[in-house]
């Protein structure tokens, strides 16, 4: 095991290069099962989530390549075998393997998913819609197990706006027979670039990006080759830390249109924001000024970015009221906030950040991915030595990050955790 350390209170400056995808990798790579011939996804980040997928594809007899962030899977041979256990429990977005599987074989048995524990968040959306396809779906021993003699396309409104749902639902429904209609789909960039690789191996999409979604299905689809789209949420961390303690950063590879919200609230902060085609330029703000976020689904500002952007309010003068309506428990890097100083209270759904305040460095722990980039952010705004265990959780979303940070000018190292460190993690 190991930790983060970071010297706070040294401006960052430079560019960053922002890499693909996570939300959308984690789903692309199962989509790949739906084929029968090779398919080719290029820029995948350098995270645990892709590493666990690549075991899990050749687990289930697909051959696998993965070099220079670019991964080909063969899914010829593959079997539907039951997956009970193991590494589906090592990540949240093993769900998507049910409606791949589920697609291409009819059949599926899946433990039910890992990840970042933030509350309930039930699969009971993508449970009806598989029911709707015409599959019956048990839970045995904590597994979900899928079987349907045949898919039938359906009708099917989402009674909650579900980004797995949608495209869970989506995998499944692309080689049923007949329509599928999704209603009160969500509407994230992801799902239009799972659609958009699914239609090049063949699948009949349309609507994905609105809240309603058509699709026909196939008999077969066949390999191609695809590129994922740039990661907004860790676009949004690197223009949240820019906001926070840089001195002028420049990010490479990004989608300013996706990232609308979050530009529009640093605006109201008082930071710098300058989008170009590919490009984002964040400079300091003079002054920095409260601001109330409440987190929705997109286009509206992303709960993922609720944390990171918490740490940039301890600067900004007044109180700020940070309210999540996604996940309502998603407030557990506010006690290791406080630790450095933060003066921020918590009352049902919402967050009340006073500032400014200066923060010190402390031993802090990340509980979640997101949680981890709010420390690392306020670790570079701190004084002192700013230690951060929990690193598992930030592999699964920031690829290179200390090489990244020390590109920016950051000082910000790894090390090893000695035993007695690693006794106080594990209980804690």
């Amino acid at each position: 095991m190991e930790k983060l350390k970071i010297a706070g209170g040294y401006p960052l400056k430079g560019t960053v290069r922002i890499s693909g995808a996570k939300n959308s990798a984690v789903a692309l790579i199962p989509a790949t099962i739906l084929a029968e011939s090779p398919v080719t996804i290029e820029g995948l980040p350098e995270i645990s989530d892709v590493h666990i997928l690549k075991s899990i594809m050749e687990e289930i007899g697909g051959t696998v390549e993965l070099s220079n962030n670019e991964m080909t899977v063969d899914p010829s041979q593959m079997i539907s075998m039951p997956m009970p256990n193991g590494k589906v429990k090592k990540l949240r977005a093993s769900y998507y393997l049910m409606g791949a599987m589920l697609g291409r074989f009819k059949k599926a048995a899946i433990g039910l998913p890992g990840g970042c524990y933030l509350g309930p968040r039930p699969i009971d959306q993508h449970i009806k819609g598989f029911e709707a396809l015409g599959a019956k779906v048990t839970n045995e021993q904590g597994a979900i197990y899928l079987r349907a003699d045949e898919l039938r396309g359906a009708r099917i409104y989402l009674d909650v706006v579900s980004v797995g749902a949608t495209i869970n639902i989506m995998l499944a429904a692309v080689r049923a027979k007949g329509r599928t209609v999704i209603e009160n789909a969500a509407k994230e960039p992801e799902i239009i670039d799972v659609a958009t690789l699914l239609t090049n191996m063949g699948a009949k999409i349309k609507g994905a990006g609105t809240d309603v979604i058509r699709i026909d299905g196939v008999d077969e689809l066949h390999g191609c080759r695809h590129t994922i789209i740039p990661d907004r949420i860790e676009a949004g961390t690197y223009m949240i830390l820019a906001a926070a303690i840089g001195d002028g950063i420049l990010l490479d590879n990004v989608i300013p249109q996706h990232l609308e919200s979050l530009i529009a609230k640093l605006s109201e902060v008082g930071v710098q924001v300058e989008a170009a085609d590919d490009q984002i330029f964040v400079g300091p703000a003079p002054v920095y000024k409260s601001v109330d976020i409440k987190t929705l689904v997109y286009p509206g500002f992303p709960t993922d970015l609720q944390q990171p952007f918490t740490a940039l309010l301890t600067k900004a003068s007044g109180s700020s009221v940070v309210t999540d309506t996604i996940y309502g428990a998603r407030f557990k890097h506010i006690d290791e906030l406080r630790r450095m100083n933060a003066n921020i209270k918590v009352e049902g759904r919402s967050a009340i950040v006073s500032g400014p305040v200066q923060l010190q460095g402390a031993k802090v722990k990340a509980s979640d991915l997101r949680a981890g980039a709010a420390l690392v952010i306020a670790g570079l705004m701190a004084e002192g030595i700013t230690e951060i265990t929990g690193l598992e959780h930030i592999d699964r979303g920031y690829s290179h990050l200390v090489e990244k940070l020390t590109g920016l000018g950051a000082t910000v190292w790894r090390e090893k955790l000695n035993q007695e460190e690693q006794e106080q993690v594990e209980n804690a």
